[in-house]
């Protein structure tokens, strides 16, 4: 089983694409209000030198966060 990825935006100069990132910003957990240790226990990955909050990273924690 793959574990949870987040999608991150990378750009060149003609356009940006999304891509698999290492982890998931401190904002988007924040924001899908799960913390540090709790994002540890669900084995999500957490990426401590992102400081962008995208939103379709917000709503997969979110998905996950009421399945589980």
């Amino acid at each position: 089983m793959r574990p949870l990825s987040p999608l991150v935006l990378t750009s060149t100069k003609r356009f940006k694409r999304k891509r698999v990132g290492r982890g998931f910003s401190l904002g988007e957990l924040e924001r899908a209000g799960i913390s540090i240790e709790e994002a540890k226990k669900l084995g999500i990955y957490i990426d401590r030198r992102r400081k962008s909050v995208h939103e379709w990273n917000v709503n997969t924690l979110l998905r996950l966060k009421s399945s589980s």
